[in-house]
C-alpha cells in the first residue's frame, strides 16, 4: 500500500515476477521443454526486461504482439492465428521463427508463399505447423474452452487420418486454461489417441498455453515426470509450452478506494474510484470474484456484507459478496489481489472512464510509475 500514490493504480512486484521465473525456469530445464511467453495474457512490456532475463522468446496471435516481441524481448516469435490474410501473412512471415495454421484450408492457402520464402531465406527459416483438436474439455467456462462442441479451433482427426502434408513440421494443441498436470495429462491421452500416428513424423509439440504451474497447488514434479515420459516415447520431438498466467500469477494488485457507499433492497453496495467493467473485465467474463486484502476470509463467521460496485454506467459493473470487520466508508481503501494477468491486457475506456496508473515496486526503491493515462488517451483512440 502506498499512500501517496493516487488510486486508482495497478502496481506490479518485481519480486513476485521473479519468484513465477524461477519456478518456470525450473521446469524448462527439468522437463526438456521450451516455455515461451504467451502476451495475450500479459503485454506490459514495460516489465519484459525482468521477463528477459530469463526468457527471450513468445507467442504472438497478432501482428502487434509480434512486433511487441520483437522490440521488447525477443526474437523468437510462434505465431498461430485461426486465419491469416493476403495482407498479414506476408508480414508474419518477417518476423516469425514458427507459423501454424488453423486448418488444412489456410495451410494450403499460404504454405507454398512460406516455402518461397524459406528458400529465399536459408538464414532465417520459418518452421511451419497445424494446430489440432483433441477433442477433450476440462474447462468448466465454456468461453475459455477451446474444445467446446462446434469449435472453430484445430483441424479434426479424421482429415489426418492419412498422415500430414508435406512442409508441416509441428502439432499445436491448446485445451487447458489455468489448468493443473493432471488436466495436461487427460488431454495428452485423447491427443494422442486422435493425432498419436502423427508424431513420429514431426519435429516439434506445442503444447499450448492454460498450465498454471505458478500456482501455489499446482503438482510441479507430476508435470516433469509427464514431460520427461513424452522424451522416452519420442526422443526426437522438440517440446513448446505457452503459458500465460503462469508468467505473471499474483504478481500485481489494483488499489481502488470506496467513495459512496449505497444500499437497496437490503444489498448494501460500496462504489469504488475503479471499474469492473473496463478495469477488471474477465470478473464479469469469468466470471469470478477476486480476493481482497481487507476482507475477512470466506467462511468469517461475522462481519459487514457488502458488493462493490465499478464507476461505470454499466448496470452490470459490480460484483461481490465479500465480508469486512467494520463497515465501509468513503475514503477507505481497498487492494483487489491478482489484478495483473489478463487484466491490463484488457481493459477498455467504455464511458471514458479514467484508467488506472500502472507503477512497478522494484526489489530495492520506491515504486516506479511506468503509465499513467490522460483524457488525450480516450480522445486519439478516435483518431
Amino acid at each position: 500500500m502506498h499512500s501517496d500514490i493516487d488510486t486508482p493504480y495497478y502496481i506490479v512486484y518485481e519480486d513476485r515476477i521473479r519468484r513465477n521465473m524461477e519456478i518456470l525456469s525450473h521446469v524448462a530445464k527439468e522437463g526438456g521443454v521450451k516455455i515461451i511467453m504467451a502476451f495475450k495474457a500479459n503485454a506490459l512490456w514495460k516489465t519484459f526486461p525482468i521477463i528477459a532475463d530469463y526468457f527471450k522468446a513468445s507467442t504472438a496471435s497478432s501482428l502487434n504482439e509480434m512486433k511487441l516481441s520483437l522490440e521488447f524481448l525477443g526474437n523468437e516469435v510462434h505465431t498461430y492465428c485461426p486465419v491469416y490474410t493476403d495482407k498479414s501473412f506476408p508480414e508474419f512471415l518477417k518476423g516469425s521463427s514458427h507459423i501454424t495454421f488453423n486448418s488444412l484450408s489456410q495451410f494450403n492457402k499460404f504454405y507454398p508463399m512460406l516455402k518461397e520464402y524459406n528458400n529465399s531465406h536459408p538464414d532465417k527459416q520459418v518452421s511451419a505447423g497445424l494446430r489440432v483438436n483433441p477433442h477433450c474439455s476440462v474447462i468448466e467456462t465454456d468461453i475459455y474452452n477451446p474444445c467446446v462442441p462446434g469449435s472453430r479451433f484445430g483441424e479434426k482427426p479424421e482429415n489426418l487420418a492419412d498422415g500430414l502434408p508435406d512442409g508441416i513440421e509441428g502439432l499445436h494443441f491448446h485445451a487447458l486454461c489455468e489448468s493443473s498436470s493432471y488436466d495436461l495429462e487427460k488431454v495428452l491421452e485423447a491427443f494422442k489417441t486422435e493425432y498419436g500416428h502423427l508424431l513420429p513424423d514431426i519435429k516439434w509439440l506445442n503444447m499450448g498455453g492454460g498450465h498454471l504451474m505458478t500456482r501455489k497447488d499446482y503438482d510441479i514434479k507430476h508435470l516433469i515426470s509427464i514431460l520427461n515420459k513424452l522424451h522416452e516415447e519420442y526422443p526426437s520431438l522438440q517440446l513448446i509450452m505457452e503459458p500465460g498466467s503462469a508468467f505473471t500469477w499474483q504478481t500485481g494488485d489494483l488499489v481502488t478506494r470506496v467513495l459512496d457507499v449505497v444500499e437497496d433492497a437490503g444489498i448494501k453496495t460500496a462504489i469504488i474510484d475503479a471499474s469492473f467493467a473496463c478495469h477488471m473485465p474477465d470478473c464479469l467474463e469469468m466470471p469470478y470474484r477476486p480476493n481482497i486484502l481487507e476482507a475477512l476470509p470466506d467462511d468469517a463467521a461475522e462481519g459487514h456484507v457488502y458488493r462493490l460496485g465499478g464507476n461505470s454506467c454499466l448496470s452490470g459493473d459490480f460484483t461481490g459478496d465479500w465480508k469486512f470487520a467494520e463497515p465501509l466508508k468513503a475514503g477507505d481503501t481497498l487492494t483487489l489481489l491478482d489484478m495483473n494477468h489478463y487484466t491490463t491486457v484488457k481493459t477498455n475506456m467504455f464511458n471514458g472512464i479514467q484508467h488506472p496508473s500502472i507503477w512497478l515496486s522494484p526489489i530495492k526503491g520506491s515504486p516506479v510509475l511506468l503509465r499513467e493515462y490522460t483524457y488525450d488517451d480516450y480522445k486519439t483512440r478516435m483518431d
